[in-house]
Formats: structure tokens, C-alpha cells, sequence
């Protein structure tokens, strides 16, 4: 009777679990519990009545949980069935091989600077160039009024005429004595004299030709050309100033060499020693970007290391030289400059935008066959032209998401969409 009892209890526990739309069934058993109770009280007389409710309990009791097992498999189902498919663009991981560079910021200096300055002095009566025209080596810039020293030369040239004819008379002088000194017509005082005479007209000729030259030099210097090739800046003087010979306070114009060109940057001076092992191995590449245009990319090769490090900073200085045939980069311009040292192979890379990074580190979705992504932690290393190198994590062929991460969690089922087109669920669609 105790068995029948406990039996009864234990049915009656599991029933109080069911939904509570089964509340009017469990009611029923309730009043069947009541009722079994009852019959244990009342004794054996009871007994019949009580194996008839147990009777009645199984019966009821076996539907119901089957319809629970039935319910909840159903609920189930649905709720896979209800799961969102998140549409997603993929990349495949790639295996490439990878430059090893040093990134810095870098300046563009000109291969030569060349400022202009009168080495006469004069009235400028000509300006033959606009200011930052391209000029070449030898072209005219500037006119010095040249009269002045057009006169000069003339009286250099006919003094030096005078000392030449004096020259002549002199020696003509000296064939005279030395055909009457052994008679005694003249005395070697005379003859010394006029050989004295000689020598210093002589000198006096010399001087005159240098008088000459130098009135020619200056006169050159009327006219004042490019000597290097380049692009010119400000004009500092126009037309109709005077201009003093070699005026540092007031320079005429300043030409810039920008082809070839140089790049000037700085590195921490820990990669000094991975630098210089490298050049051992020949010239190393320097590739200098201008800002906000990538494109705008030149190629050149390490030119320069500085004889000490700044001990203010760590950092020692490079240079990079660059042809700069399409004139890319301009003096004072600040440049993205990437020096590469060497290359290593066999590198997994993603795009950058397939690299998340959570709590627990950076992290990809990576997309399985059957069309669910997993969450995988990686080891990510240096970013290059808008691809990661994952050190460790990944491998290639392998597919991640790169656009619609924030509405994926591990298992989530995906829909592939490329270039921005609706795409098509995975392949157990």
C-alpha cells in the first residue's frame, strides 16, 4: 500500500513540471491524488478503488509525456529554423611572401640648393624668368646694367695697348745700346737701366692683360644664369634696383634640384645594426608615399647613414635618393616612407578588416563548409598595403568574414554576398 503511495507521489511530482497549459489535466490527477488518499485511509476496503486509480493515472499519464517530448522537440526546431542567416563577404587567407620593412615619416630635400645672389654691382635692367618657372642649367635670370662695365673693359684694353707699345720701344732701346756700349757711346749704367725697363714694362703687360680679363669677367657677370637646373622660387629683387656684389642680406632668387631628389627620415636606432647587415647584401629599397595618395609612390634606394645617433632622441638619420622623373615629391614635403630589408616566404595574410579585436585579443570568423563561422583567436603581425600577416592562428586557403562581424557568434550561419550583391547561403543551403 506504501509502494502504491510513493508511486503515486512520484508520478504526481513529475506532472507539477509540465507547462502550465496541461494546468486542467493537472487538476485531474490532483483530484486522483485526493482520491487515492483517500482509499489508503479507508483501508483494504479501499484497495480496489485505489489500483483503479492507478489504473487511470498510467493512462493519462504516457499521452501527456509524449506531448511534451513532442513540444519541446518542436520548439526546438523552430528555434533553428528561426536562427537569423547573417549575410557576410568573405576572403580566402593567402600565402605570400612578405618584405620585412621599417616605416617612418620622412622630408624631401632637393639634390641641390642654389641661391643666387649679383657678384657686381649694378641697376637690374632685366628679369627673364616667372617665379617658380622650371629652368635648366645656363639659362638667363637676371640682367646687370652691363655699360659700366663695358667702359671698364674698353680702358683696361687701351692701357694695356700703352704698356705694350712702351714694351716694343723699350726693347727697340736695348738693340740700340748693345750695338754702341762696346764703343763706349754709352755707359753700362744706361744699358743696365734700359734692361730694367724692360722687365718692368714687361711686368706692366702682364698686369694690363689681367685687367683686361678681369673687366671682361665682370662684365659677363651682367648677365646672370640658372647654374644648375631646376625650379625657382620668389623674386627677392625686380627691375630697376640696385644690386650690391655678393649681398648675403638681400639674395636675388633660390633654384631647387628636384630630380633626383632626396628623403630625409629617421629610425630608433635598436634597427642601426639590422640595417647596416643588410646593405653587406647590396643597396637596400626605400619606397616614399605621399599622404592621402597612395598612389603616389617612388621607388629608390638607400643613399645615407648618419655618423652618430642623435643622443637626444635615439634615432639616427637616412637618406633615400629617388629619381623622381614625374616630379612626385617636392622639397620640404613630408612622405610615408617604407625601407625594406629583406623578404621571408611562406607568410599567411588576411585583409586587414578580417582582424577583430575582442576581450580576449584580436580574433577572425572563419567560415566552415556547412556554412557556420567560428570564432578563432589569432596572432596578428604587421599590417602591409591592407593586408595583416597572421603569425599564428590560421592557414591558407582558409575563409574568413570581412564585412558583418558584429551580427555573428560562434556557429552562426551565414549568407555569402560579393562585391555588394546578394549572394546565394553556403553550400548546405
Amino acid at each position: 500500500m506504501m509502494s502504491l503511495l510513493g508511486s503515486s507521489v512520484a508520478v504526481f511530482a513529475s506532472e507539477n513540471r509540465l507547462d502550465r497549459s496541461n494546468s486542467m489535466k493537472r487538476g485531474v490527477l490532483i483530484g486522483e491524488w485526493r482520491f487515492c488518499r483517500e482509499a489508503v485511509i479507508g483501508g483494504e476496503a479501499g484497495f480496489r478503488g485505489l489500483v483503479k486509480t492507478a489504473t487511470l493515472l498510467v493512462a493519462l499519464i504516457t499521452p501527456l509525456m509524449a506531448c511534451s517530448n513532442t513540444a519541446g522537440d518542436e520548439q526546438k526546431l523552430n528555434g533553428e529554423r528561426g536562427r537569423p542567416v547573417v549575410p557576410v563577404t568573405i576572403a580566402t587567407s593567402v600565402e605570400k611572401t612578405i618584405p620585412v620593412q621599417l616605416l617612418a615619416i620622412g622630408k624631401v630635400q632637393a639634390f641641390s640648393t642654389v641661391v643666387i645672389k649679383s657678384q657686381v654691382e649694378g641697376e637690374i635692367v632685366g628679369v627673364h624668368f616667372k617665379e617658380g618657372q622650371e629652368v635648366k642649367a645656363g639659362d638667363l635670370l637676371f640682367t646687370i646694367d652691363p655699360r659700366p662695365f663695358e667702359t671698364s673693359l674698353r680702358k683696361a684694353e687701351a692701357q694695356l695697348a700703352k704698356e705694350r707699345a712702351q714694351l716694343r720701344n723699350a726693347k727697340k732701346l736695348i738693340d740700340r745700346y748693345q750695338s754702341v756700349i762696346e764703343r763706349g757711346y754709352v755707359s753700362q749704367e744706361q744699358y743696365d737701366t734700359a734692361i730694367a725697363n724692360v722687365a718692368a714694362l714687361e711686368a706692366s703687360v702682364k698686369a694690363g692683360e689681367a685687367a683686361v680679363e678681369q673687366a671682361r669677367l665682370e662684365l659677363t657677370y651682367c648677365d646672370i644664369r640658372a647654374p644648375i637646373g631646376g625650379y625657382t622660387g620668389e623674386i627677392k629683387v625686380h627691375q630697376g634696383n640696385i644690386m650690391k656684389a655678393n649681398d648675403n642680406d638681400r639674395p636675388m632668387l633660390t633654384i631647387k634640384q628636384v630630380t633626383p631628389a632626396y628623403v630625409s627620415f629617421s629610425v630608433p636606432e635598436q634597427n642601426l645594426s639590422e640595417i647596416k647587415h643588410h646593405m653587406t647584401s647590396g643597396s637596400l629599397d626605400v619606397l616614399a608615399r605621399v599622404p592621402g595618395n597612395e598612389k603616389n609612390q617612388v621607388g629608390g634606394r638607400l643613399s645615407f647613414i648618419d655618423n652618430m645617433v642623435d643622443p637626444a632622441t635615439g634615432m639616427i638619420q637616412l637618406k633615400g635618393i629617388f629619381s623622381n622623373e614625374e616630379k612626385i615629391l617636392w622639397p620640404g614635403q613630408f612622405v610615408h616612407v617604407v625601407l625594406t630589408l629583406t623578404t621571408r616566404p611562406g607568410m599567411v595574410v588576411v585583409p586587414s578588416q578580417a582582424v577583430q579585436t575582442g576581450q580576449e585579443g584580436q580574433y577572425v570568423f572563419v567560415v566552415k563548409p556547412d556554412s557556420t563561422v567560428e570564432y578563432r583567436l589569432v596572432t596578428a603581425g604587421r599590417m602591409i598595403d591592407h593586408e595583416v600577416v597572421i603569425d599564428k592562428g590560421m592557414s591558407p586557403g582558409e575563409k574568413v568574414v570581412t564585412d558583418g562581424q558584429l551580427q555573428l557568434a560562434q556557429g552562426s550561419r551565414v549568407r555569402i554576398v560579393e562585391d555588394g550583391r546578394k549572394g546565394s547561403e553556403g553550400e548546405n543551403r
